[in-house]
Formats: structure tokens, C-alpha cells, sequence
């Protein structure tokens, strides 16, 4: 399992889907293609916007289908962030 603490990469307000894309690149989409459980920590992340969410994992839910998030784990996510993981992946669910 490989956890990857979003506030190093991305500040506590992750916004920037330049360094999204680069996260799910390198560390997403590797790891799924193994079938390995990859971490997302946002712990000291206070806020991220949808296109940051939505460039972290549409693509990998777009070739691995839903079934990837059994392998993504959403940790430490305050109110705000949930909402938009949430929002997201259920967005990606029904297209």
C-alpha cells in the first residue's frame, strides 16, 4: 500500500490539476494497474476544488470502471473535501 499525503503536494487548498495529473500518473494509475491499494491522505488539506478531485480520478475510473475505488481510499478528508470526493465519483458512476 503506497500513501500519498495530498498537503505536500498540493498546499492545504488543492486546487492545482497540473500537479492532479501528475498524482494520478505516477502513483494512481500504476498502482491500480497492479492491483494495489493506494492512499489519499488529505489530512491538513482544508479545502480542494472539483476539478482537482475530478483530475485525480476520472481517468482511472474511466479505464478501470468503479470497480478502481475499491483500490483509492479517501483518508483524513475534512467535511468540504468528502463532499467533492463524493460528488465526483458518484458524477463518474453514472456517466
Amino acid at each position: 500500500m503506497k500513501i500519498i499525503h495530498i498537503v505536500k503536494i498540493a498546499g492545504t487548498f488543492a486546487e492545482n490539476k497540473d500537479v492532479a495529473r501528475d498524482v494520478r500518473l505516477k502513483n494512481i494509475m500504476p498502482a491500480v494497474k497492479d492491483g494495489k491499494e493506494i492512499i489519499l491522505d488529505f489530512e491538513g488539506v482544508t479545502g480542494a476544488t472539483q476539478s482537482f478531485i475530478h483530475a485525480l480520478v476520472s481517468d482511472v475510473m474511466r479505464k478501470y470502471g468503479t470497480d478502481c475505488l475499491d483500490l483509492i481510499g479517501f483518508k483524513n478528508c475534512s467535511p468540504i473535501v468528502k463532499e467533492i470526493v463524493i460528488t465526483v465519483t458518484e458524477y463518474m458512476q453514472e456517466s
